[in-house]
């Protein structure tokens, strides 16, 4: 799920007024020499001090939507104005303090306290330790405690949803969406503890029996990003635990309040079935953790949702140990119309798939490739529909359309406007920011630039769509394939002949390969993941599991005899 700005990337926020109010109080020393020589002038200028900062922190909490009655909602996850962003069986934090804000209205909704190194290494230890007890319960068993973790999300799934609406600023539906996935994922788990294993193969040599076991890797590391600040944990959580791993979460630090609701939620199942919460540890933290846990020799998997930019820095470094990675990284998908399309079809799976989210998923549709004899038709129908997208505040059931996740992602939309239109753009709809309170911009549709411009290769994580006219099959098929990014594609066609050339060879060469569906709003029992500068990983479904374990062969001799592969002798 990339962001070209997405979670890999660290955002600092912007320190609350009680943090700028607490700093006027620290003097440099001829300061604190004057003020100890006028005493009295002194006791009266700290007694104004302290009651301007009290004022001022008295302001501040109000001032936090988690305190307003409209948003009580809120503590039902155990959250509060201060939360602490460290969990490694216990509580705690003492890095610096971030506030989360949210998208529709850049308002404060609460604090949290990240993690210091030296509480990140403390949480390794303990998360390593746990993993002890953790692989010598049977698969089976602990895909009970998995089902246990999805039974406790089902009964918080609208509180939760409404947080990552709150939080991410992605529209309710999807919010609430995004939870279920994580607990489709926990039943898919379920049923796979009680499956995963290796085959037994025909030995050449007799009384010699050949199998693959598979064993946990031990401690993997998840990066997520905030545009799903639920489900990708959830994708990787699920099936690492089933597999017998422990887990470290470092979450985006824009959605902080996310991470630390979901591991309470987690941290409550272990706790019940008296189990070390390190199993499912977090650390709140920005770059220096991230980068810490791409370093670290005891991460024996570091997943890493991100752009492509970050996601190469966290390979080269995980290689440089010679460790295991997951990455997923960009997308600049595209859907393909032919003359023979449903258009029908074709109209709202292309609004779904390029206006949901506000643009903001790794799967969104960036190119839409007509087919010279559709083009016009289409670019007005589709024109026509986004007009009719319902944009407003993303908690709001009705919504169809939220806003941007930060300040800079709007920047960016600008910027990536200005230049299709210098690279021969013209825009047919949208291209300006909204005048409402958040980071509000219209969804934008871009014609006439030719397929291999400059900013249509650019993965912008914004809701512009560039519409390309092409004339041929084999066109289209290479203009698909042209990008750095291989994650999600679709055709829209009846032509069978054409649908399996495009699962072949000479076909799409992405991860995702659709036939007359959205390259967006893929399943949970499949294989997540693309090629590429996608990143090569894969999440959720299928074996995706084979990457959470390593692989042993093993021969066994139950003969009295020691025969040699492929007839040796040596005697």
């Amino acid at each position: 799920m990339d962001q070209s700005n997405k979670a890999g990337a660290t955002l600092l926020l912007p320190c609350s007024g009680v943090d700028v109010a607490l700093r006027s109080l620290y003097q440099p020393p001829m300061q604190r020499c004057l003020t100890l020589t006028f005493a009295r002038h002194s006791r009266l200028l700290l007694r104004n001090k302290f009651a301007s900062v009290h004022c001022q922190q008295s302001a501040a909490m109000s001032g936090l939507l988690i305190n307003q009655p409209k948003y009580s909602w809120l503590k039902e996850l155990g959250l509060s104005e201060d939360n602490p962003g460290v969990y490694n069986g216990s509580w705690g934090g003492s890095g610096e303090v971030i506030t989360s804000y949210c998208p529709a209205n850049n308002e404060p909704i609460a604090r949290v306290t990240q993690a210091t190194m030296a509480e990140y290494e403390e949480t390794v230890q303990k998360t390593k330790e746990a993993w002890k007890m953790w692989a010598d319960i049977p698969a089976p068993k602990r895909g009970e405690i998995v089902r246990q973790i999805g039974d406790a999300l089902r009964k918080k799934i609208n509180v939760l949803g409404s947080l990552v609406s709150l939080e991410m600023g992605k529209i309710y539906v999807e919010g609430v969406g995004e939870v279920q996935e994580y607990v489709d994922v926990c039943d898919y788990a379920v049923g796979l503890s009680r499956m995963i294993g290796g085959p037994m193969l025909p030995s050449e040599r007799p009384g010699h029996a050949l199998i693959e076991q598979w064993n946990p890797v031990g401690l993997v590391g998840i990066i997520t990003a905030f545009n799903f600040p639920v489900a990708v944990y959830g994708w990787n959580n699920a099936i690492a635990l089933t597999c017998g791993n422990v887990c470290l979460w470092k979450g985006a630090p824009t959605t902080p309040l996310t991470s630390v609701a979901v591991s309470k939620i987690v941290a409550e199942v272990l706790e019940r079935n008296n189990l070390p919460g390190a199993i499912c540890s977090m650390t709140c933290g920005g770059a220096d953790i991230g980068t810490a846990m791409a370093k670290d020799e005891r991460v024996d998997l570091v997943s890493f949702t991100g752009s492509t930019h970050v996601g190469k820095m966290v390979a080269m470094t995980v290689q440089e140990r010679f460790g295991r990675k997951l990455l997923e990284l960009g997308g600049n998908n595209a859907i393909i119309v032919f003359e023979d399309a449903d258009l029908n079809l074709v109209v709202p799976a292309s609004v779904f798939a390029s206006v949901g989210t506000a643009g903001q998923r790794c799967t969104t549709t960036r190119r839409l490739m007509l087919h010279e004899s559709v083009h016009d038709a289409v670019v007005e129908r589709v024109a026509k529909a986004y007009k009719q997208v319902r944009i407003g505040d993303p908690w709001d059931p009705t919504t169809l359309y939220g806003p941007l996740h930060t300040k800079q992602a709007v920047d960016q939309y600008l910027a990536a406007i200005e230049q299709a239109k210098q690279q021969g753009g013209t825009v047919v709809y949208g291209g300006k920011v909204m005048d409402r309170p958040g980071n509000y911009v219209e969804p934008t549709i871009i014609t006439g630039l030719a397929h291999d411009a400059l900013i249509v290769h650019t993965e912008t994580f914004v809701p512009i769509l560039y519409v390309l006219k092409f004339k041929t099959e084999e066109e289209a098929f290479a203009w698909n394939n042209e990008v750095q990014q291989g994650l999600s594609s679709s055709i829209f066609t009846k032509d069978m002949g054409r649908v399996f050339r495009w699962l072949g060879p000479k076909g799409s060469d992405c991860g995702i390969v659709n036939v007359n569906i959205p390259t967006s709003g893929a399943e949970i029992g499949g294989a997540f993941g693309g090629e590429k500068h996608t990143g090569g990983g894969r999440e959720s479904g299928s074996d995706s599991w084979k990457q959470y374990m390593r692989r042993s062969t093993c021969t066994i001799n139950y003969s009295k005899d020691l025969p040699l592969a492929q007839g040796i002798k040596f005697e």
